[in-house]
């Protein structure tokens, strides 16, 4: 395991800016959250590697802009529409291929009472993109959402039964809290196929922290993911507003990096 970041916890504060003040609080481990879609442009996407080779820091994911976007573009029921949504997300794949990342962040459908397509529909979109996905070496990973159907740890419990290993998760703690899920219930949900996770914390009444700031037990957290076989990366996400000043990041690293050593 490793401590890492996601740039959006700085946004809107532009990635170029981003990074390296993320690099001078000494991470060297990143989510990339893509804004928009000038910043999918090679040019714009080598520079933002160049950053982080010349500081010894990986880029462990992408996060596309598109995630709210994905029930019309890629879980869709018009067939044509559905299809050139996977031929945008190679956009993505591209862009992680240029910056050594493993993993695709996908939110996927809203939990619509109006969709049209059933869920086993949803798991056999869902393949289709990380079949794609893995013929970029990219693992496509369904992330649990607040509002969208992979927020129920049922559902993603039906989703890795059915799809056996061509499916993989990350857990985010904000969002089964916002949720009104227990994340622990998520992550027993999501089991051996979680390959990344955000961590955060909450408390009563707020459920966006930064690790350490609330009453999150991590301890029993890390002993989950454990039982799960999870070694993978632990990727501080919160947002800009639920911090003040820049070196309180430190202090979550320090906290995370408790969990990890």
């Amino acid at each position: 395991m490793r401590s890492g970041i996601s740039t959006a916890c700085l946004y809107p504060m532009e990635l170029e800016q981003a990074l390296p003040a993320l690099i001078a609080l000494d991470f060297h481990l990143f989510e990339v959250f893509i804004n928009t879609i000038s910043e999918l442009r090679p040019k714009y996407i080598k520079e933002l590697k160049r950053m982080a080779d010349d500081s010894g820091s990986i880029v462990k994911s992408v996060h596309p802009f598109t995630s709210g976007f994905e029930s019309f573009l890629l879980f869709s029921d018009y067939q044509r529409r559905s299809d050139d949504g996977l031929e945008f997300y190679k956009r993505y794949f591209h862009a992680a291929n240029l910056l050594g990342a493993e993993i695709l962040v996908l939110h996927g459908q809203r939990n619509d009472k109006r969709s049209r397509i059933t869920e086993q529909e949803y798991f056999e979109h869902y393949a289709r993109l990380y079949a794609l996905g893995k013929t970029f070496g990219v693992t496509v990973a369904q992330e649990n959402v607040n509002l969208f159907r992979s927020n129920e740890p049922g559902f993603l419990l039906r989703m890795r039964e059915y799809l056996n290993e061509d499916c993989a998760f990350v857990l985010d703690v904000k969002q089964a809290v916002r949720g009104g899920e227990d994340p622990f219930r998520v992550c027993a949900a999501m089991g051996e196929r979680l390959v990344h996770v955000h961590i955060n914390d909450n408390k009563p009444g707020e459920d966006c922290l930064l690790p350490g700031s609330g009453t999150m037990d991590f301890d029993a957290l890390k002993q989950l993911m454990r039982k799960s076989g999870y070694n993978g990366d632990l990727v501080i996400e919160v947002y800009r507003r639920n911090f003040g000043k820049l070196d309180e990041l430190t202090g979550a690293k320090k906290v995370v990096d408790g969990l990890i050593y």
